[in-house]
């Protein structure tokens, strides 16, 4: 018999069910929110993973189309690789529970979420980062949490917590946040330039709801939870520690990382462990150990002299950026280009404008997301850190980024009806020493711009860094971290927006959660920062967005016309629209509302398109002057097509102003004429020659 809890979280059941599934998983949940069920699992390696020296962590989550009463799309009808949103949804699960396990735990651990039914009124992302954490809370596998996760809305200024799909449609903010008992653990935001004193608000309350999840999970626990297994441990040897110490005193360690120039600092160290391997080279214990040795060496160095001496490894004050440079146009022919760059890392992104048409589809579990049409892509070669990999696609890391730049963009991004193209931006990573995902940011804002985007305010991102003591006050918060200090520190906390507010964040840290303070320092910092750069360097480099879209870039023109005239301006097997295609040569989209998009590089195709579009759809005038084409000749007039499906006749008394002896003396088929409209009875059409009119 299987043991169900149940608590009420955001006004809705959440219920858990333990020992009903998946027994022979180290921990396994089938969690219910609403009618929303995710089966959460937990899993350890029974040994640890021989010849490495990281923690590995896998985390999956699993969209099956059946939970929203869909089959799959295309000719496979089954789900393949996994959606954006998946990715991005195992990145959210994995950024708060990794800290939590211990350091030197090297088991394979798979934690695997299965979404078996979505409400619509509850998130099935939030159901599976709650479920993840009771089924490793209630497994044998070493674990320092729980933890418990809340997602935050704004809809008309009032904070809604866990907010339904209908909500989020109309919400100021996307907020995500992670806790343990005592601190917040992970923070990521989409946010519609919220200030940061609202957003430090709903950061707080979410940590609050937290709490109460934590209370929940400990019951469970307490009923339910096995006893901790004992792991193979993995120290650093004292003994080789002090060996490598006396080869490599402490201020030689200091002058090897403490350089601006990250190739540099590599070739150091790189010296130092040669020198080391080959002092060593009859200790098969101390090689094998010499890697993981050297890191904390390092590690340990650059976190003392920041944490006590205040003093960076480049050099730099703590809350200095480092150089900047912006330029824009840099890539001809591209429809819109710039090149950001902050110390070693320099971001090209190239901005392209397309019909609304080319929006990319979205075939997920959310009913109310069907589409998009502002995408952000992020590419990060190997070369980028110096170093060679056959690339093999975008990873989980590259779509992360393209999402959280994507995501700090799109509320600047113009209506449809104010700006009717999809726009794509593809930032390629030229050079990596931190923080790209920020600098992408500030690239794709100014290749907007570039592009003649009319978005509503310029937005740049900068992030933090954090290198913490023995006590929660004893802590330096880094503005604008460079690799190294991301590496050896622990937080990377990105904050992008505008001036008025916050439009993204995202926290990734390696410690057990941060203080209060630590979190408001930080966003004070980093908006201090990003003001910078936008005064200092991105305006000045392109102060507002181009007035128009530049040669290469397609012209769109958008109409309404009426949906029961849709058929008319298609035409009898796609006849007429194609017909305007190849003469006016330009591209017509049509959806099922009636708006109708009309674009091409040729300003007067498009005009001409717009002029036999509304000849189509708008009623013919009397009175009015129309330019059309001779199609039919009889003995008593000339027909007349003054737009694709509406033909008039010119009476043989109305050619000329003298007798007309034979139609064809005046004009032939094929003829271009100008015609006024005389009368229209019972769908007939009388025209004359505009010339004979007075």
């Amino acid at each position: 018999m299987y043991k169900k809890f149940e608590t009420t979280l955001a006004g809705r059941t959440l219920r858990v069910d333990v020992d009903r599934v998946a027994k022979q998983a180290n921990g396994a949940v089938l969690i219910h929110y609403g009618d929303t069920v995710v089966l959460s699992t937990a899993t350890a390696s029974k040994q640890p993973r021989e010849g490495i020296d990281f923690f590995p962590l896998s985390v999956e989550y699993n969209e099956k189309m059946y939970a929203v009463g869909k089959i799959p799309g295309g000719f496979n009808k089954r789900e393949g690789k996994a959606s954006e949103n998946a990715t991005l949804t195992c990145r959210v699960i994995d950024r708060p529970m990794r800290p939590l396990f211990p350091k030197d735990y090297r088991n394979d651990v798979t934690l695997e979420n299965l979404v078996l039914s979505v409400d619509p009124e509850c998130s099935p992302e939030l159901t599976a980062m709650i479920g993840t954490a009771i089924a490793v809370s209630i497994s044998d596998i070493p674990f320092d949490g729980p933890c418990a996760t809340t997602q935050v809305g704004l809809v008309d200024g009032e904070l809604i917590f866990n907010p339904n799909s209908t909500q989020n449609l109309n919400s100021d903010l996307k907020l995500t946040v992670a806790s343990t008992r005592e601190k917040v653990i992970m923070i990521e935001a989409g946010a519609n330039e919220v200030p940061e004193e609202k957003m430090l608000e709903a950061i707080f309350a979410a940590h609050k709801v937290n709490q109460k999840v934590i209370e929940f999970i400990d019951k469970i626990v307490a009923e339910c939870g096995k006893e901790k297994a004992e792991y193979q441990r993995y120290a650093v040897s004292e003994d080789l520690m002090a060996a490598i110490k006396a080869e490599v005193p402490q201020e030689e360690m200091e002058e090897a990382v403490f350089t601006d120039d990250k190739m540099k600092r590599d070739a150091n160290i790189d010296a130092i462990k040669e020198r080391l391997a080959e002092k060593f080279a009859d200790n098969e214990e101390y090689l094998a150990g010499l890697g993981d040795a050297l890191y904390q060496y390092q590690k340990k160095t650059v976190r003392k002299m920041i944490l006590k001496d205040h003093k960076r490894p480049d050099g730099r004050e703590i809350t200095q950026i480092r150089p900047l440079a912006a330029e824009v146009d840099i890539i001809p022919r591209v429809h819109g280009s710039a090149m950001f760059t902050r110390g070693q890392t320099q971001i090209c992104d190239i901005v392209t404008l397309a019909p609304l048409a080319e929006a990319q589809k979205i075939d997920g579990l959310d009913v109310n997301v069907n589409s998009k049409r502002y995408i952000h892509h992020y590419n990060f070669p190997s070369y980028s850190v110096g170093e060679t990999k056959v690339s093999r696609g975008p990873g989980r890391r590259e779509i992360g980024h393209g999402a959280l730049a994507e995501r700090a963009l799109l509320p600047v991004i113009p209506s449809e009806e104010e700006f009717p193209y999809t726009i794509r931006a593809v930032s390629e990573t030229f050079e990596s020493n931190g923080s790209t995902s920020m600098a992408s940011t500030c690239a794709s804002c100014m290749a907007l711009m570039a592009a003649g985007v009319p978005i509503k305010a310029p937005v740049a991102g900068i992030s933090c860094g954090l290198v913490t003591g023995d006590t929660d006050d004893d802590y330096v918060v880094l503005t604008d971290i460079q690799g190294l200090e991301d590496f050896f520190g622990d937080m990377d906390f990105k904050v992008a927006g505008t001036k008025k507010g916050i439009t993204a964040i995202q926290m990734d840290i390696k410690i057990h959660g941060l203080t209060d303070d630590i979190i408001r320092e930080a966003i004070a910092r980093t908006r201090q920062a990003r003001e910078f750069i936008l005064d200092e360097v991105m305006l000045k480099c392109i102060p507002e967005p181009r007035a128009e879209v530049n040669e290469y870039a397609p012209k769109i023109e958008q109409l309404k016309i009426d949906p029961d005239k849709i058929g008319e301006v298609i035409g009898q097997r796609g006849k007429t629209i194609n017909s305007i295609i190849e003469e006016t040569g330009v591209k017509i989209d049509i959806d099922d509302e009636g708006a109708v998009s009309v674009s091409g590089t040729d300003k007067d195709g498009i005009a001409k398109a717009l002029e036999i579009i509304h000849l189509i759809v708008d009623p013919i005038e009397v009175g009015k002057v129309y330019t059309g084409k001779v199609v039919r000749i009889m003995p008593f007039g000339a027909f007349v097509e003054i737009s694709p499906n509406k033909d008039g006749m010119i009476h043989i008394s109305k050619l000329a102003d003298h007798r007309v002896e034979k139609v064809e003396d005046v004009v032939n088929i094929g003829d271009t004429v100008n015609v006024k409209v005389l009368d229209i009875r019972e769908g007939k059409i009388s025209l004359a020659l505009k010339e004979i009119v007075k």
